[in-house]
């Protein structure tokens, strides 16, 4: 399967083709709803987007590894040496950078994403709070907003990237909310809160409470309530990023419907819970994960059979 998708994407030099398994690797591991949502991708996309999730992954994994060893200042060292072994060009001995570095140029995909994603990376070796929802947001932009970004060249439009641009960045938004709201008692445990405090607090919510919900296990009353209103909060925005989703290529739009589907219905199963967030995670199951990435594989698979169709056309 992925020397087919290789083969696809016009990837020929053997070193990148290592690097290019190593991200699919990575994302199969790591991601595995992103991973299933890649398989209704045409395969010469997929490569590319698997780089993409490889190196925002790599920087993750600077910022999140639980080594005692490892303070705020190396750590901000090992971001500051991936961010200058990026913007140098890559680095043909680190598989998910060469890889990445390839992606960036093949598609042209603009290199002050990066930029924006890794500030947001350095916030988290500092920022453990976000005091109002324009906090947050600007570090959304750099954290989330810009990974859709990023895919859209990859993805394709049917009209130009600045017109789809706005719904891509909202559907980045809509995810990573989504995580902080099912993960909310795990940052708790790297000091971490990714909700606005000022939005908690109209609901009579503070950090003390919230730590307080983290050690006994169980959602009080007010924070349940905050919880709900930042839950209405994301589904509003998915609503809006879901207009987005015609402005894309055909072949591309089963990929990403399935995307919205699958993580919007985590806010479902926190819903379904009662928003008991800090006694469970909420997921998704397998078997709906399946339904759901069934449908949209035989859609994609017409689209891509209509876009073939239309090329051959084209040629006769």
């Amino acid at each position: 399967m992925i020397r087919a998708e290789l083969d696809a994407a016009g990837i020929d030099d053997a070193r990148l083709r290592a690097a290019y398994r190593q991200c699919r690797q990575i994302a199969a591991e790591h991601g595995r709803t992103y991973f299933l949502a890649t398989r209704l991708l045409a395969p010469d996309q997929r490569p590319a987007v698997h780089a993409l999730y490889g190196f925002a992954r790599h920087a993750d994994d600077i910022l999140d590894e639980f080594n005692p060893a490892l303070d705020t200042r190396a750590r901000a060292q090992r971001l500051q040496e991936l961010s200058d072994r990026f913007f140098a060009g890559g680095d043909r001995d680190e598989p998910v950078l060469a890889a990445v570095d390839d992606t960036v140029r093949r598609y042209r995909i603009p290199t002050d994403l990066f930029e924006d994603f890794l500030a947001s990376m350095r916030m988290d070796l500092s920022v453990t709070d976000y005091p109002d929802r324009a906090a947050l947001n600007r570090y959304m932009r750099g954290s989330a907003e810009v990974i859709g970004l990023q895919m859209l060249p990859i993805l394709g439009t049917v009209g130009t990237v600045d017109e789809a641009a706005p719904y891509a960045a909202a559907l980045g938004r809509a995810f990573q909310l989504t995580n902080f709201l099912r993960d909310v008692d795990e940052d708790l445990s790297r000091d971490r809160i990714y909700l606005p405090a000022d939005e908690l607090a109209a609901h009579g919510v503070d950090r003390d409470l919230m730590t307080w919900c983290h050690i006994h296990r169980r959602t009080d009353a007010r924070v349940r309530d905050a919880l709900a209103a930042q839950h209405e909060i994301t589904r509003d925005i998915y609503r809006f990023a879901a207009d987005g989703i015609g402005l894309l290529a055909p072949r591309s739009r089963p990929c990403v419907a399935t995307a919205l589907t699958l993580y919007s219905e985590i806010l479902d199963r926190i819903e379904d819970c009662d928003f008991a967030v800090f006694a469970q995670r909420a997921t998704v199951g397998t078997t709906r994960r399946i339904q759901v990435a069934g449908g949209a594989l035989l859609r994609a698979w017409w689209a891509r059979m209509g876009r073939s169709e239309r090329r051959r056309a084209g040629a006769a």
